[in-house]
């Protein structure tokens, strides 16, 4: 949950400082792009912290070396977030992005399923999960893409 609340906030942000002058950021498209960029970043340092560790575990066991996975996977997150930024780039990261998301979504079913724990919590449930992961595809898709 808390992903929502750093991609909706620093969003609203972005398209605040748009709405007193930053051209940058005038519209909510290009808004939405930036605030992606945040929550890319965000979640990737997960993949580099003590938190590497849930996230191994979450990968399907058909995958060998999942912790090198979680580098890997944390290291494209951040390419992106900077492709995001530059707009010769940007469709190109919304892709990659997209591509991504869609690769690591059974990660998030196994971890579902299973019960597994991310920082001692549960991971997000499947019922929750999956609309976020539509909404980050669907800005993905509609802020650098469309």
């Amino acid at each position: 949950m808390l992903v929502l609340f750093v991609l909706f906030g620093s969003w609203l942000l972005f398209r605040g400082l748009g709405a007193i002058g930053v051209a940058t950021l005038a519209t909510w498209r290009a808004s939405a792009c930036y605030a992606l960029a945040v929550m890319f970043v965000f979640t990737s340092t997960a993949h580099f912290t003590k938190l590497k560790h849930d996230l191994a575990a979450m990968v399907p066991p058909a995958f060998p070396k999942p912790l090198t996975i979680v580098y890997v996977t944390g290291v494209f997150e951040i390419l992106g977030a900077v492709g995001l930024l530059l707009p010769q780039l940007r469709m190109y990261a919304a892709c990659g992005l997209v591509a991504l998301l869609t690769a690591m979504f059974p990660a998030n079913i196994r971890a579902a399923r299973h019960h597994l724990k991310l920082a001692g919590r549960d991971a997000t449930p499947l019922w929750l999960r999956l609309p976020m992961q539509l909404l980050f595809i669907a800005l993905l898709l509609w802020s650098a893409i469309l």
